[in-house]
């Protein structure tokens, strides 16, 4: 294995993909492949979601599920993948990120496979689970060999913008796909596109992409991992348990002391360790700690739009679950618009202008439809303020994705974007939990159908949304200055390995490399 001329990573494997050529044209030709097979991965897992919560009704009458069994179906996969990112991170570093790449497609087709069988709720919600394990060695290990292919800033950049502009497309093509498919076939039909995408990215992966570690494993961390899992659970289950059983209930309250422990817990304990699981060394950078939170109130106001929006379309309006898709399009088509411009504005700028436009796209949609609340809302309105939440989302993603892993070393690649996308996952569970529990207390007499219960907890839904908007602006114009890069290259400095460092060890090369006798170009 050659390493890079940095010495801080192993780069790609010579026996470990199909040869394309020589040359500066065949190397950027590889590197876009390479790019490009990533993104499939990414657009499974988010058409898998935008498609979802178009389902919900349908899940809920064919299931006989409440509020909070939508809520369960969407969280159980989100806090799942949220708690073993950090550890796909890791372990992908450690042992192959193509390997364990392999094994989170294989999974997360395996998953949706059983999603598409389930026979009732409690199936569905388990199914989700396992699609999350999946899921959790896709697309932080997708972005560490992104990171470690294009290792130009600018076009690093660039490439996060396109990985970005992915989110657009699923969010564009994920309601209407998912309508379509409810209404020709029923909610099961949403899984089933997952598996040819899924198994040609398996076969493409194995091809076409080198095999890649860093240059020192990373031991395990079961304790600081543990924490993690008990946080989430216990915050997400607490949320959404507590418009049924009362805020002060033991099982509640329980919930609530449960992740309080943890989350002073698991600081202390990471602390102590040589290699923890998510090293407290990473947040001394303020623009990383700054793209974490962003990433936590923008996700958390995407993960409530779309459960609010799609309940709202078809529970309270009666539209059908394709109507509802072609609906939320205006959001979508401006996600795919401002996504790769916010990459080059990125590259070109930096992050601090897309964050503060996003921000205030985000707010401007909040308020909007705060005010106008109502179970007949004009549509040229509703579309006005999908519109701006489409063109706030479209431009935080790429300066999000930017700061958590430009200026860090690249042999913690895997474990920095690991940690963003913790964050959107950790966001887009408490989205979900929070908006849904205002929802089920305000209309927990009349169900759903109760206009005024609903209009409330409507106007509630989006003064949050408004929040999380007002949060991505205050955080943009805070992390972003030259104190904060200062902070980041101090940061950066801490975390590079030792000169010394053993090398990881070579990995065996890929059987087809033997049928071609081609060599993978090292990055």
């Amino acid at each position: 294995m050659t390493g890079t001329g940095t010495g801080t990573d192993t780069g790609m494997d010579r026996g470990g993909g199909t040869d394309m050529g020589t040359g500066a044209g065949a190397l950027t030709r590889r590197r876009y492949l390479v790019l490009a097979i990533c993104c499939m991965s990414l657009l499974i897992v988010s058409v898998d979601t935008t498609a979802l919560n178009v389902a919900l009704p349908d899940i809920r009458a064919d299931l006989h599920a409440s509020v909070s069994g939508l809520q369960w179906v969407v969280d159980a996969y989100t806090l799942v993948l949220a708690g073993l990112l950090m550890l796909a991170g890791s372990t992908a570093d450690r042992l192959g990120r193509r390997r364990v790449f392999r094994w989170g497609l294989a999974l997360f087709v395996l998953g949706s496979l059983l999603c598409s069988l389930a026979p009732g709720l409690g199936w569905l919600v388990a199914a989700r689970a396992l699609q999350a394990v999946g899921g959790s060695m896709l697309n932080p290990v997708a972005m560490s060999i992104i990171t470690n292919t294009f290792t130009e800033p600018r076009e690093r950049a660039r490439a996060i913008g396109v990985w970005g502009g992915v989110v657009g497309i699923s969010m564009a093509a994920g309601p209407l796909l998912g309508g379509l498919l409810v209404q020709a076939s029923g909610w099961q039909a949403i899984f089933w596109v997952n598996v040819p995408v899924g198994l040609a990215a398996m076969v493409l992966t194995t091809r076409y992409i080198p095999e890649s570690r860093a240059p020192r494993a990373r031991r395990a961390d079961p304790g600081g991992q543990a924490l993690m899992v008990v946080l989430l659970a216990a915050l997400t289950f607490g949320i959404i348990e507590s418009p049924h059983r009362g805020l002060l209930s033991p099982l509640v309250s329980g919930c609530a002391v449960v992740a309080l422990l943890a989350l002073v817990a698991l600081p202390l304990y990471e602390a102590r360790r040589s290699e923890p699981l998510i090293d407290p060394r990473f947040f001394r950078s303020v623009p990383f700690a700054g793209a974490t939170a962003t990433a936590v109130c923008a996700f958390a106001a995407l993960g409530g739009f779309l459960f609010l929006t799609s309940l709202y379309l078809q529970e309270v309006r009666g539209m059908s679950a394709l109507h509802a898709g072609l609906c939320m399009l205006p959001m979508a088509v401006m996600t795919l618009l401002f996504a790769p411009l916010s990459g080059r504005m990125v590259g070109n700028r930096g992050p601090r202008l897309p964050l503060l436009a996003a921000g205030a796209g985000l707010v401007a949609c909040g308020v909007l439809l705060a005010r106008t609340a109502s179970a007949d809302l004009p549509l040229g309105v509703l579309f006005t303020g999908f519109v701006l939440f489409g063109v706030g989302f479209g431009l935080v993603n790429a300066p999000i994705t930017n700061a958590a892993v430009s200026g860090m070393p690249r042999a913690q690649a895997g474990v920095a974007a690991a940690v963003a996308s913790t964050s959107r996952q950790v966001g887009s569970s408490l989205g979900v939990a929070v908006i849904g529990a205002v929802m089920a207390g305000a209309t927990a007499g009349g169900g759903l159908r109760d206009a005024a219960g609903f209009q409330d907890a409507q106007r509630t839904a989006w003064w949050i949304i408004t929040g999380c908007g007002v949060a991505v602006f205050v955080l943009g114009a805070a992390t972003t200055g030259r104190w904060a890069r200062g902070t980041a290259r101090r940061a950066a400095h801490l975390l590079e390995e030792p000169a010394d460092a053993p090398p990881a060890p070579a990995s065996r090369p890929a059987p087809h490399s033997a049928r071609t006798g081609g060599k993978g170009t090292a990055q």
